[in-house]
């Protein structure tokens, strides 16, 4: 390795005394991973088994190796392959050693920050290193992108399990592969592995035995101090939720109130992060009164909840009250992710009863259709979703550290093994940050309506089929024929945006696609004030996505305005701005209510 002169010798006996520290800290460690086990019952058959998704990682790229090794021609040429890729690589490495030019065999993806830092290119041995990882690991995605007489979803569960084995043991993670952390834990003297073993210490009693990565500094954001501070009051209550009614900043309004639907699976304030860019407030600025629901964050009592109640006690209560508040029988609504899921269920209830009552749906990167729901499938085969339900019927809930680790999974190399590099290794604390705060704010499930949601959309698409049943009524989206507005961002990895364009087709009415730039939160949460991403219109999702793409209209700045216009012109009567509390609904409390800040 070459040595940079400004790098200063390490200090010996400070080395001494932190691989000390070093030592105690991870004694802390064990201690805190093992004492969940130590005060189980040691008699618990459960504790002698391993994790049912260990299990189903070694069944399912287990059967990717079988289906290999029938054919050994084959799997001697794919053996074939790698061998000459690392010869190749040797031979570049010699000739950087002997001080030539040699063209890289294997290059990171442009966007791939892991191996950023100049080392990894300009020295030899950690250039080889580089890509002997890159090698490998592309060249075991091609096993099993290429694995011959396997089902789509078991390629799609191998293909995502096998990007997590990849993450995980990439050099970068790791402090003698990795010239970064080298020079930084040489620089420190090892305080920076002192320092991150104790955080790694403080996330394992923080998870009770189970590792909970922080990423950002908590101790920064309080609810309704920092974030979820737009000016409101509590107007409802029930077993579900609260219902928010926020205080109008203009003269008038529109004489149709919104009510906003969102996800249970997180907390609302993502719509209400901080004044410059939440959405909640500046909807209040262009006249509408809002009312948000704020689901509970269930336990036990809630366990029998289901999507009928969500329904029913969330939604059908929110508009009752909301008519109660204003006046108004008829509402315009929006849903957000599985909060828009839950709402087209509503309006195809009451397509089906001729109830209707809500005039206007906005859709937020919502699924009603999960063909291609993306990498959250990987978890709802059958046998999965019989194990969590197994284990949502010992509590009556789903903990919400298993949604939180489901998402980070998505994109690990972003969000577990940066954080993991940058806490336990660096020994740097995350950086105070409200959208992962938010990110990290939990929320539990109930058990009927986890089990309900996954067989009935993620395994067995009955909403898109016009086969979901819901308190005996079969629901029909091609029944709802409001206006709808359906929001998709292009580079969403939880509602893709090719599951919201087919989606689309399901409804009966005219639907309104918009495909806004970056992902399922950025894309959302993107103010005019300082917008990031532009967005695309082309009016009907027809045809082929990309396609649609390709003569749609590309426009500057967020989406935010563009919706409003669309919203006015469909109801742009006004009456004089209404007081939270001042209605037929008193207040229960100022906003952001108690709901919210209940912890998982």
């Amino acid at each position: 390795m070459t040595t940079d002169r400004t790098t200063p010798l390490p200090d010996i006996d400070a080395l001494s005394r932190n691989a000390t520290l070093l030592i105690e800290e991870f004694s802390r460690t064990a201690s805190a991973y093992m004492k969940p086990i130590s005060e189980a019952d040691p008699l618990d058959p459960e504790l002698a088994k391993p994790p049912e998704e260990v299990n189903d990682v070694v069944k399912t790229l287990g059967t990717v190796v079988e289906r290999w090794m029938v054919d050994p021609q084959k799997t001697l040429e794919a053996q074939k392959k790698l061998s000459e890729s690392f010869i190749t690589l040797w031979g570049s490495t010699w000739h950087r050693l002997q001080g030539e030019e040699a063209s890289p065999v294997a290059l990171p993806e442009a966007k791939d920050n892991r191996f950023k830092h100049a080392e990894w290119s300009t020295n030899p041995i950690f250039d080889f290193i580089k890509q002997s990882y890159l090698i490998t690991s592309r060249w075991a995605e091609e096993l099993v992108d290429e694995a011959e007489g396997i089902d789509e979803h078991t390629r799609h569960k191998a293909q995502f399990y096998l990007r997590q084995i990849v993450g995980a043991l990439s050099p970068s993670n790791f402090v003698m592969t990795n010239p970064e952390l080298i020079r930084h834990t040489l620089q420190e003297n090892g305080a920076n592995l002192v320092r991150g073993m104790k955080m790694l210490a403080e996330d394992i009693e923080a998870g009770k035995g189970q590792l909970r990565v922080r990423q950002t500094d908590p101790s920064g954001f309080e609810v309704g101090v920092n974030v979820a501070v737009s000016p409101g009051e509590v107007v409802f209550r029930n077993d579900l939720m609260e219902l928010i009614q926020y205080s109008p900043t203009t003269e008038t309004v529109l004489k149709r109130p919104f009510l906003i639907v969102p996800p249970w699976i997180n907390k609302f304030y993502i719509l209400d992060l901080n004044p410059s860019k939440s959405l909640i407030g500046w909807m209040v600025s262009r006249g509408l009164t809002v009312f948000c629901i704020s689901w509970v964050n269930p336990d036990e009592r809630h366990a029998d909840k289901d999507f009928e109640s969500y329904m029913r006690e969330g939604i059908e209560a929110a508009i009752d009250a909301i008519g109660v508040a204003t006046g108004e029988r008829e509402v315009a609504a929006a849903g957000y992710c599985v909060g828009g899921t839950l709402l087209a269920v509503t309006l195809a209830m009451q397509a089906a009863t001729g109830n209707k009552r809500i005039n206007s749906a906005t859709f937020l990167t919502t699924q009603v259709d999960f063909t291609h729901a993306g990498d959250l499938k990987v978890f709802a085969d059958e046998e999965q979703i019989r194990g969590i339900e197994a284990r949502m019927k010992k509590r009556g809930y789903l903990e919400g550290s298993g949604m939180a680790t489901a998402f980070n999974m998505l994109r690990p190399n972003d969000l577990i093994w940066s954080y993991v590099v940058n806490n336990y290794v660096k020994g740097q604390t995350p950086s105070a940050f409200d959208l992962l705060y938010w990110n990290a704010d939990a929320t539990r499930m109930p058990a009927a309506n986890h089990s309900f949601y996954l067989r009935n959309c993620y395994l067995d698409n009955t909403l898109a089929q016009g086969r979901m049943i819901l308190g005996n009524v079969r629901l029909d989206l091609k029944k709802v024929k409001v206006p709808i507005f359906n929001l998709a961002t292009r580079e969403d990895h939880i509602a893709p945006a090719i599951s919201v364009f087919e989606g689309s087709s399901k409804f009966g009415g005219k639907v309104d696609y918009v495909l806004a730039g970056s992902g399922h939160i950025a894309g959302v949460v993107n103010p005019p004030s300082k917008p990031k991403y532009g967005f695309w219109t082309g009016g009907t999702a027809k045809g082929r996505l990309e396609d649609w793409i390709s003569a749609a209209t590309e426009h500057k700045g967020s989406w935010w305005p563009y919706w409003f216009d669309w919203l006015e012109k469909q109801a742009p009567a006004r009456v004089p701005a209404r007081i939270p509390g001042e209605g037929g609904l008193a207040s229960l409390g100022p906003a952001p209510g108690t709901y919210v800040r209940m912890k998982a």
